[in-house]
């Protein structure tokens, strides 16, 4: 025992005060529930809100007007070349995430929230030792683990100072030429944003594909923009070294048996995450993780062990923020006795690149590779109205189907505002809805939520703004 270690009781103790913990605890406050919130970090909001989600879309907003600024002259608006001010657009960075976790500290203060900043470590099934700048040992009821995860490092670059997603978007600096390892939805992003900020983007990618989990129709249209914008695009390649140079850091890439060198002043290594599940304990509680780092739950995010549960990037599924939000609601439920499960059938995925990337549910991809028999309605964005408005009419919706019924299974876009209309197809796929439902609900004109409804009646063979497809 630490000398001048406080000592207390919590009904629940939450590790991690991310999207998924500081959720969890607002939730379980609301339903009666003593909560104690343990984050290492000295402000809350997890990666997503500190070096994640928050400050990579507020860098892709800036590009984006910073597009915009330049594609004017096009509609007959002139003005001078717009000017990059670093220091400033850091500082509206550190605005806009300082905001939100001042927000959530209110959050939690009016709720009664006890939040503890330092490092957590279970020390038995109901202990937890925290080291910080005040060492406590607390007692609890219940646990919930939402650790979160970290980026997961590169072998090849051994101890060189390559940057990962956390560096990057602190922009330390605009390097004339930037490598990109990885070309998953973190290393797509942060490439286009340096390439609008200046940078001579290299984007290498070890798989066949860039963002494998996506449809090809889908993907190949941000793969064209993105061409345009970087200097190189680079798949199937796979580093096999990284070293300093007298002023740069070279990168040996193996394609097809051969090898070739590239240079930049600075290399972003975004390969995915790693779970923070490793650094908490869990031995102590009798867990353990699967071979990814991941611990087992069952769908009311319970652990083997009935008192704690996991959420967020440290229980399987995607990483992202929405899903570990619910989670946590469903985690601070169940242990305050209420009926809850996470059994949700659509999990949205977004991509924030230009032009931006959303699915839901079945993807045609998943579909050929399970047999299962869907129709596809395809509706090309250059044959609506609005995207024609906004100059942006390259992309496309598409509506995965039952064929017997109609029941909508899946729904995949690319083009503006994806993250935006992805929610209706989301609810649809909930709402166990069909393609007539969709299509008899009256949308707004001219939107770019009509391309749902377009694709719906491609889908059930009664298009109005393309050609039906010819009879046999």
């Amino acid at each position: 025992m630490v000398m001048g270690t406080l000592q207390q009781e919590a009904e629940l103790a939450i590790v991690g005060g991310g999207p998924g913990g500081y959720v969890a605890a607002l939730r379980a406050a609301d339903l009666g529930r003593d909560v104690v919130l343990v984050d290492e970090r000295p402000r809350l909001g997890g990666t997503c809100l500190l070096e994640g989600c928050i400050p990579s879309k507020t860098l892709i907003h800036a590009v984006g007007v910073l597009e915009a600024a330049r594609e004017a002259r096009q509609l007959g608006i002139t003005f001078d070349e717009p000017r990059l001010d670093l220091d400033l657009l850091r500082k509206h960075v550190d605005r806009v995430v300082g905001g939100l976790s001042k927000g959530i500290d209110g959050l939690l203060a009016r709720r009664n929230v006890q939040v503890l900043h330092g490092k957590a470590r279970f020390t038995g099934p109901h202990a937890l030792f925290v080291e910080g700048e005040h060492q406590a040992t607390i007692r609890f009821r219940h646990a919930i683990v939402a650790v979160g995860s970290r980026p997961t490092r590169l072998p090849a670059a051994g101890d060189l100072p390559v940057w990962s997603s956390t560096h990057a978007l602190r922009l330390p600096e605009i390097p004339p030429r930037l490598i990109v390892v990885g070309g998953g939805y973190i290393g797509l992003e942060l490439g286009q944003v340096f390439a609008g900020l200046g940078s001579r983007v290299t984007l290498v990618q070890f798989a066949p594909r860039l963002l494998p989990a996506a449809d090809p129709d889908l993907i190949d249209v941000v793969v064209r923009r993105a061409r345009r914008g970087f200097a190189d695009l680079l798949v199937d390649s796979k580093v096999v070294g990284v070293e300093r140079t007298s002023a740069a850091l070279a990168v040996t890439v193996e394609h097809e048996g051969a090898r070739r060198t590239l240079e930049a002043e600075r290399v972003l290594v975004a390969v995915g995450r790693t779970p923070n599940t490793d650094r908490v304990g869990l031995e102590a509680l009798g867990l353990a993780v699967d071979e990814h780092g991941r611990i087992p739950v069952d769908e009311q995010l319970r652990t083997k062990v009935p008192h704690v549960f996991a959420i967020g990037d440290a229980v399987a599924g995607p990483m992202l923020a929405h899903k570990a939000s619910r989670e946590a609601k469903v985690a601070a439920e169940v242990l305050s006795h209420h009926k809850s499960a996470f059994d949700n059938r659509a999990i949205p995925a977004v991509v924030y690149t230009d032009p931006e990337l959303a699915w839901a549910g079945l993807t045609e991809r998943e579909a050929q590779e399970r047999g299962t028999k869907v129709a596809v309605g395809r509706f090309p964005l250059r044959a609506l109205g609005r995207a024609w408005t906004l100059g942006r009419t390259e992309g496309l919706v598409k509506v995965l189907s039952e064929p017997e019924s109609g029941r909508i299974l899946g729904v995949g876009m690319v083009g503006p505002q994806a993250s935006e209309l992805i929610a209706e197809a989301t609810l649809a796929l909930e709402l166990g809805a069909t393609l007539e439902d969709l299509m008899v609900t009256i949308h707004p004109h001219p939107s770019l939520a009509e391309s749902l409804v377009e694709a719906a009646e491609v889908a059930a063979g009664t298009p109005v703004h393309v050609n039906p497809a010819r009879k046999p």
